[in-house]
């Protein structure tokens, strides 16, 4: 049953991320509004009263976002209770990575391994490299998916040395190191200070959409790692800083390589986004997922309350 102080958490929560949508979209078309004022017509006042619009919002959502920085912990607190998690950076401003690790701490829960993959695993040039490292760096009596997509690969060799199988054995810590050091040196990741414990959930943290002409391309990459990862261990979920053409969350949401059943959440850059993280991390390990923010495609700012 459902206790008061948890059925407040849960209105809290909701009220906080729908503050915090609420003043985002609306500064958001306060610029283009003065630019038109200042096209159409020579009256100051009319683009001085816009621009005190713009900064009215963008203090209201400096507010909104603090408040659901101080009481984020709250709000998660004991959701993840002896659940390790595995954070892993694609793209990611560290920021946003040390504040999800952080909350999941919070929530109960322990950061088994904290992994920073480079721009390198999502460059459709360096695709054929990562197959042929994923290939050649799997732990013995470990398979990986019968996809070619460089993203799938590079997802099942990740999970196989990081994450738990739910009904199987514990990743060696040894193997996992040897990894993860492997694709350091193919320039694929960072050399992590420590070696990972073994992970039960996945976190993918990314930044915003990506640009050029192989954007499209490098958002499923994205989301073809972060799908397998979700199979592998006890669930995953896709985090990024919008759901904009060509990010990860946009192409899982759009149900490429996998990503349909990929529970994803978009505004991680924001308190009220990290909170909604580590909450769908608690919703994927009760068998749950949904798509959560303030973005297209998502099905509320936050899960529903157990």
């Amino acid at each position: 049953m459902i206790s008061r102080r948890h059925h407040r958490i849960a209105l809290a929560a909701v009220f906080v991320l729908a503050l915090a949508a609420g003043f985002a979209l609306a500064a958001v078309g306060v610029p283009q509004r003065i630019a038109d004022a200042a096209a159409a017509s020579t009256s100051r006042s009319d683009t001085d009263a816009l621009r005190a619009e713009r900064d009215s919002l963008a203090a209201q959502l400096r507010g909104a976002d603090e408040f659901a920085g101080r009481v984020g912990p709250d709000l998660v607190r004991g959701r993840l209770d002896g659940v390790p998690v595995t954070v892993i950076a694609l793209g990611a401003d560290p920021a946003d990575t040390r504040a999800v690790s952080e909350l999941v701490v919070a929530a109960g829960g322990t950061v088994a391994g904290d992994v920073v993959l480079t721009p390198a695993v999502t460059d459709p040039a360096r695709a054929d490299a990562l197959r042929d490292l994923s290939a050649r760096l799997l732990p013995a009596g470990a398979q990986l998916p019968s996809s070619s997509e460089a993203g799938a690969l590079a997802g099942g060799l990740l999970g196989a040395a990081l994450l738990s199988p739910p009904d199987g054995a514990a990743p060696d810590p040894a193997r996992s190191g040897a990894v993860l050091a492997g694709l350091a040196a193919g320039g694929f990741a960072e050399t992590p200070a420590a070696t990972p414990a073994p992970g039960r959930l996945a976190v993918v943290v990314t930044g915003s959409g990506y640009s050029g002409v192989d954007a499209s391309a490098s958002a499923a990459t994205a989301t073809a790692l972060a799908a397998e990862l979700d199979r592998r261990g006890g669930g995953a979920v896709l985090a990024g800083r919008d759901a904009a053409p060509g990010s990860a969350v946009t192409a899982a949401r759009a149900g490429g390589t996998g990503g349909s059943r990929l529970a994803t959440v978009d505004g991680v850059g924001t308190g009220a986004g990290r909170v909604a993280t580590v909450l769908a991390l608690a919703e994927r390990q009760g068998g749950g997922t949904g798509r959560y923010g303030s973005g297209d495609g998502t099905t509320g700012p936050v899960p529903a309350s157990p």
